[in-house]
């Protein structure tokens, strides 16, 4: 399947405060003006936002290189820059 390049929206990761039983909605295609979250930019990419519901109160590292293999969380990929 094709779909339109993903953008690096940071590098490094963003602190987010979760809260348990809400659903999120984190951007997977780095063009959302709200990063970490979803805006609706990805229309028309190909690339879906990763929908899911926080299980417990806390805080956690979202990815914003969006490379992360543990979408939505930090795996550490953004020190792993692009070249140039």
């Amino acid at each position: 399947m094709s779909h339109s390049p993903v953008h690096r929206a940071a590098d490094a990761p963003v602190k987010i405060h979760l809260e348990a039983g809400r659903t999120y909605a984190w951007c997977a295609c780095g063009r959302s003006g709200d990063q970490p979250f979803c805006d609706g930019s990805h229309q028309g990419t190909g690339i879906d936002p990763v929908v899911f519901e926080a299980e417990v109160d806390g805080e956690v590292w979202l990815c914003m290189c969006k490379q992360t293999k543990t979408q939505p969380l930090c795996d550490g990929s953004h020190k792993n820059k692009p070249e140039k």
